[in-house]
């Protein structure tokens, strides 16, 4: 018996020791998948925090782990307010990543730990909710009166769907109905996630009407000069047809979480991958050509300083998207695939500005025609515009007449992002729905079904 207990003890202290081992070994040297949690999570809890105002672990909980990989439970954060860093490790200690707030321009993941590379980037703060007493859009003020019925389709769980933090309606120009979940309001900017693309589009067609830029211009990157990629265009990348080579699986480590939150430099990890197809033959989603884009428009600006101002000055300025933040890399390039944040009213205002073909106030902030492009249907696929929008609402496989099985217009489109953010546009019904929350794609909402819901409302 004394035997056996000492051969207990024995099998005990080796695995003791074997597990002491294999934590000192990860401290060393951190698994790929536990740097990419603490890197994904120290970001988005940093922008929650620091965007939002809200509570870094309620955060992680809510954001971070309870939708996300099993092993994002282990993970813990902890914020900086005075110098505005949150950081985040695997148990407290393994695989240690830093997010950082720059004046302007939200956080950015520090991948490489390089702290002071943030010191020189700034941009234009966003000013915040105007206190004018007029109706939006011009001012904050709504009237909800009109059409009261459609707060009943609102309050109905089965179309805002699990998870909705935000719903705002827009017909004929003024808001007619919103809602928020609980915690959310009309002036905590949310993140539009691929939504963000939409934007990097509308930006690239600010620069274009500069006369910066050109949708056929070709031999974008020096780093592309001696080979095929040279060959890409503006279009091409627009209408995510460039040919480059891009895993867009968000379910392990792949191109798109190295990129995100490994790489200082994410243009220039998306655009060091190799060409899979000729440009402009094979339609591939990827959020590394927006980032791609961003690093196009902002070198066609030139100036650095000027093109972390410009996102500021020629589209949130002039359209009064007073809350909205584009972040930005550790290098300075905004992460435009991913990275926005608005107010669910701000969002409306986007969609409304793409509904009124790109004109505000009477001025036309993109060029004639550009806006109709950017929802017309690109060559390489039947339900992507060549301007990063969506023809087809979300849905397992997308394809051309989706949206019509639900009953919405033919001329319906989207601006679609991960975890249920969408903006509808209808020009036909001179609607724009935006719905946002944390929900899911295997939980299967439908946001067609709420959008048929108010169109039927309002008829």
């Amino acid at each position: 018996m004394l035997n056996v207990r000492k051969l207990l003890v024995g099998v005990l202290a080796l695995v003791i020791a074997g597990l002491i081992g294999a934590v000192f070994y990860m401290y060393l040297v951190p698994p790929t998948l536990l740097r990419v949690g603490a890197g994904y999570s120290s970001k988005i809890v940093c922008s929650a925090v620091f965007l939002q105002g809200r509570a870094p672990n309620e955060v992680l909980e809510t954001d971070v782990q309870a939708p996300g990989n099993p092993i994002l439970r282990a993970f813990k954060v902890n914020d900086d307010s005075v110098k505005e860093r949150v950081h985040a490790a695997f148990l407290g200690l393994i695989a240690p990543m830093t997010a950082e707030r720059r004046p302007g321009l939200g956080c950015s993941a520090l991948p490489d730990g390089n702290l002071a590379q943030g010191d020189t980037q700034a941009a234009p703060a966003a000013p915040g909710q105007v206190a004018s007493p007029a109706l939006w859009p011009e001012g904050a003020a709504v009237d909800l009166n009109q059409h009261g019925n459609l707060a009943q389709i609102l309050s109905n769980p089965a179309l805002a769907g699990p998870g909705m933090r935000a719903i705002v309606v827009v017909h004929q120009g003024k808001i007619v109905a919103e809602r928020y979940g609980d915690g959310f309001n009309a002036q905590m900017p949310l993140l539009g996630w691929s939504m963000s693309k939409t934007v990097t589009a509308a930006l690239v067609g600010s620069v274009i009407k500069a006369g910066k830029l050109r949708l056929d211009q070709d031999r974008l990157l020096a780093q592309w000069d001696n080979d095929g990629r040279a060959a890409i265009t503006v279009a091409q990348l627009m209408s995510m047809s460039s040919g480059l080579h891009f895993n867009e699986d968000y379910g392990d480590v792949s191109d798109v979480t190295r990129m995100l939150y490994l790489q200082p430099d994410m243009a220039g990890f998306a655009a060091s991958q190799k060409l899979d197809a000729k440009p402009g033959t094979r339609f591939h989603y990827s959020t590394g050509t927006a980032v791609i884009l961003s690093r196009i428009w902002q070198n066609a600006i030139g100036d650095r300083q000027a093109a972390l101002a410009w996102p500021r000055k020629a589209l949130f300025g002039p359209l009064g998207m007073n809350s909205a933040v584009l972040e930005t890399d550790e290098a300075g390039t905004f992460v435009g695939g991913s990275y926005l944040y608005a107010t669910a009213r701000d969002w409306a205002r986007f969609g409304q500005f793409l509904l009124q073909d790109g004109k505000w106030n009477g001025h036309q902030i993109l060029p004639e025609g550009f806006a109709a492009m950017m929802h017309t249907p690109s060559q390489a696929d039947a339900v992507y515009g060549q301007g990063m929008t969506w023809l087809a609402g979300p849905a397992s496989e997308q394809k051309a007449g989706d949206d019509q099985a639900y009953g919405l217009p033919t001329d319906t489109y989207w601006l679609e992002g991960h975890d249920g953010q969408t903006v509808t546009v209808i020009p036909s019904a001179d609607l724009v729905v935006v719905r946002m929350g944390l929900t899911p794609s295997d939980l299967n909402y439908r946001p067609q079904k709420l959008v048929a819901a108010l169109l039927k409302a309002l008829e």
